[in-house]
C-alpha cells in the first residue's frame, strides 16, 4: 500500500514539474510573441517590419564579426549575455537605419497576419537561441520545444519562416 502511495506520489511530482517546464519554456514563447505583437500595433506595421529585417541583418552582422575572439569564452553565463549584447547592438543598429527606410504605406498587414508574423518572429528568435547562441549550456528546455527548435533541420524553416509571412501577409 505505502510503495502505491509513494509511485502515485513520484508520478504526480514529474508530472507536475513537467508541465510546469513546459509552461515556463512557453511562457518564453508568449512574452516575445506579446512582446512582437505590441510593438507592431504601438508603433506600426511598417516599423514592425524594418523590426524583422533588422533581426536578419543583425544575424548577418553577427556572424560576420570579425572580433569574435575578443569575446569572453567563459563561464556560461557570461557567453550568453556577452553574445545577446553583440546580436542586440546590431539589431538595434540596423533598426535605427531601417526605422527610417521602411513606411507605414509600404504594406498592409491584418491583425490575424500581425499575430501570425509576431509568432513566427518569436519562433525565430527561440531558434536563433537554440543554434546560435550558447542558451542550452545556461538553460534546459523541455524535451517538447526541443523536438520543435533543436533540430538542425527545422533551422532552416524556422529561420525563413518570418519572410515567407511577410511574403504572404503583407499586401
Amino acid at each position: 500500500m505505502n510503495s502505491t502511495i509513494v509511485q502515485a506520489q513520484t508520478l504526480a511530482t514529474h508530472t507536475g514539474v513537467g508541465v510546469y517546464s513546459f509552461a515556463v519554456d512557453f511562457l518564453a514563447v508568449l512574452i516575445l510573441f506579446a512582446a512582437f505583437f505590441f510593438f507592431a500595433r504601438y508603433v506600426g506595421r511598417g516599423q514592425f517590419v524594418a523590426l524583422l529585417v533588422s533581426l536578419y541583418t543583425g544575424y548577418a552582422l553577427y556572424v560576420a564579426f570579425p572580433f569574435m575572439h575578443l569575446l569572453p569564452s567563459a563561464p556560461p553565463v557570461t557567453v550568453l549575455i556577452a553574445d545577446l549584447a553583440l546580436y542586440g547592438a546590431f539589431v538595434g543598429a540596423t533598426y535605427v537605419i531601417l526605422r527610417r527606410v521602411v513606411v507605414s504605406d509600404f504594406l498592409s498587414v491584418g491583425t490575424i497576419g500581425l499575430a501570425i508574423l509576431s509568432l513566427l518572429a518569436a519562433a525565430f528568435l527561440i531558434a536563433l537561441a537554440y543554434h546560435v547562441f550558447p542558451v542550452r549550456s545556461v538553460y534546459a528546455f523541455t524535451p517538447a520545444i526541443d523536438l520543435l527548435f533543436a533540430a538542425k533541420a527545422y533551422f532552416f524553416w524556422w529561420f525563413v519562416a518570418p519572410l515567407l509571412g511577410l511574403f504572404f501577409f503583407g499586401r
